[in-house]
């Protein structure tokens, strides 16, 4: 990290917190030292953009509150579903009220063979492409996730190549592309600076688990996160890390109060170590 660099500020996820109210979430990551935050739940809701302009503004008042950015707006769309652009126009909408830069969308599910596949991923082009003017007048983008069918990074990026506007990027998730057995470094090349958003977090394989995959607090296994950020520090990449704690979906794993300032302690080591080593 050279002297002209700060470290990225850091987010925490509220898909860390199922069972909480929004102005706990925020308040408690605010008080560990966190500087934003990603909208996955409202208290302890998938985040829905039909919510009433009432209940809209109490979420932002919420978060101003707790003076946390909302560095991004989560949505379930998936690009290949029927006719999700309805849906997209209403989260981009969403995202601008709040003030927050992005919209996280999935890819969701491709075929494996063409000429379905290519159908498939053109149709995915087209909601992004219909999607962009949208976007540019509202002043918010819209990631897509290494995810499902996205999750290597390389079919991310073949979606990209159709969609050359920076209104439209990557969310690179750690986890993800390890499991396609990429190494950060791939990623870093298939994505590079089209990435909009870091989503962290550390797993261990578990062959007792359905998928595999046991997760774990930050350090404990063997993603290698630590290799994603010195690739993101070193090309440049200006935005934000953020923490998904995925305790919504694996409620087995430990609390929000154990793992998010954990995982913002180690975070905060690795970047410090990287600056010095610079």
């Amino acid at each position: 990290m050279s002297a002209s660099q700060s470290a990225p500020p850091i987010a925490f996820s509220t898909l860390a917190f199922p069972d909480a109210s929004l102005a706990t979430a925020t308040s408690l990551g605010r008080s560990w030292g966190y500087d934003g935050v990603e909208l996955r739940l409202v208290d302890g809701q998938l985040v829905d953009p039909a919510m009433p302009a009432r209940d809209r503004a109490a979420v932002k008042r919420t978060v101003a509150a707790a003076s946390l950015p909302i560095v991004a707006v989560d949505s379930s769309i998936r690009l290949t579903d029927n006719d999700p652009s309805p849906e997209l126009a209403s989260f981009l909408e969403l995202a601008n009220d709040w003030e927050s830069p992005l919209v996280r969308v999935f890819g969701g599910a491709l075929p494996d063979s063409d000429p379905d596949r290519k159908s498939r991923l053109a149709a995915a082009a087209r909601v992004l492409e219909a999607s962009i003017p949208l976007a540019e007048r509202l002043g918010v983008a819209i990631g897509v996730e290494t995810h499902d069918s996205f999750s290597a990074s390389s079919v991310v990026a073949e979606l990209l190549a159709m969609v050359p506007s920076g209104a439209v990027g990557a969310v690179w998730d750690s986890h993800h592309p390890y499991r396609m057995r990429q190494r950060p470094a791939e990623v870093w090349s298939d994505l590079g600076q089209r990435t909009l958003l870091a989503q962290v977090k550390d797993a261990r394989r578990d062959a007792a688990r359905a998928d595999g995959w046991q997760l774990v607090l930050l350090g404990e296994g063997e993603i290698p996160v630590r290799e994603m950020l010195q690739l993101l520090i070193a090309g440049g990449y200006p935005g934000w890390i953020s923490v998904e704690w995925e305790k919504r979906w694996h409620p087995e794993i430990e609390e929000p109060e154990v793992a998010l300032p954990q995982h913002l302690s180690v975070l905060r080591r690795w970047l410090s170590e990287m600056e010095a080593g610079a």
